[in-house]
């Protein structure tokens, strides 16, 4: 059962829509959400995924519904969210978390590469935010969490999400001023490196470096799934009813780290919070590098 650090009836009779709901953060956040009482509909692309985490999400005795929807058709997201308010009712909760990208240097990005990383990072975060705004919000209220990423200084390896995701920073303070009188909230999370299936989307090269260097910021670790998540359930929740066009940044004070002026070590103080109580599916690499410090057993999956 997922360990909140929320009262379990936080979101009890609400709908909440999680895209990218059913893998890595997003599927943590559909757990953290079902946990507290919500209605939790679980989107993407891919349906395979979704009904996984759905069978999870109830076992564990929640609510998960199921409901595939590319987020870069905007036509596809208009219907598909007309529809779900139909059947559901007003979709009080809307989490931003369907993304993607690849590593590449900048000037070997490919103009269809460039666009499917924007289409789906910022686009898709418009298209959808857009559409429960009109069947939904803007009569009832809402919340609204996007997750971006850790770009203040750039994002070298990846400049097309750091433009993306950048792009998304600036929409959530448009939006939370313009949707805000309809009793909208609207902001953003920004992980650093955080310990999720995603990494194994790159390469072993990459997995490897990425394993040791995850260490070097004042936190001496990567992020939990859960410290995400939970983040996002107190942007969500009305313990965060005065915040708004904000974008909390969850990186172990990495984006404020400059190498260049204090020397980074790794070390092992920092105790994660892990209330998910599955373990990420994850490269060995990560799984060798991080059981002992975050308490995992390698053989059990939790």
């Amino acid at each position: 059962m997922f360990r909140s650090v929320f009262r379990s009836d936080l979101f009890a009779g609400q709908v909440a829509l999680v895209t990218g709901g059913g893998t890595g953060i997003g599927r943590c956040i559909s757990h953290e959400l079902a946990s507290l009482g919500a209605t939790v509909i679980i989107s993407a692309r891919r349906e395979e995924p979704l009904l996984r985490t759905a069978a999870e999400i109830r076992e564990a005795g929640g609510v998960a519904v199921v409901r595939t929807m590319n987020i870069r058709e905007a036509d596809e997201v208009n219907a598909t969210v007309a529809d779900l308010v139909a059947e559901h009712g007003p979709i009080r909760y809307l989490v931003n978390n369907a993304g993607g990208q690849f590593a590449s240097p900048a000037v070997l990005v490919k103009p269809k590469g460039w666009r499917a990383v924007v289409d789906t990072n910022l686009n898709g975060t418009w298209f959808v935010s857009q559409a429960l705004f009109k069947h939904t919000m803007s009569k009832h209220g809402g919340a609204i969490v996007s997750v971006v990423a850790d770009m203040w200084n750039g994002f070298p390896g990846m400049a097309h999400t750091g433009a993306a995701r950048a792009a998304v920073v600036n929409l959530t303070k448009t939006l939370a001023i313009e949707w805000g009188p309809a009793g909208v909230r609207v902001n953003a999370i920004a992980p650093g490196w955080v310990l999720s299936s995603g990494l194994l989307n790159y390469p072993k090269t990459v997995q490897k470096i990425a394993s040791k260097s995850f260490r070097m910021n004042p936190s001496g670790r990567p992020g939990t799934e859960a410290e995400m998540s939970a983040a996002v359930a107190f942007l969500l929740s009305d313990a965060a009813a005065f915040i708004s066009g904000d974008t909390l940044r969850i990186d172990g004070g990495a984006s404020l780290a400059k190498q260049s002026l204090v020397e980074l070590r790794p070390h092992a103080k920092s105790q994660p919070f892990n209330g998910f109580h599955l373990r990420p599916e994850l490269p060995q690499v990560f799984v060798d590098e991080y059981a002992e410090q975050f308490g995992w057993s390698p053989d059990s999956g939790e």
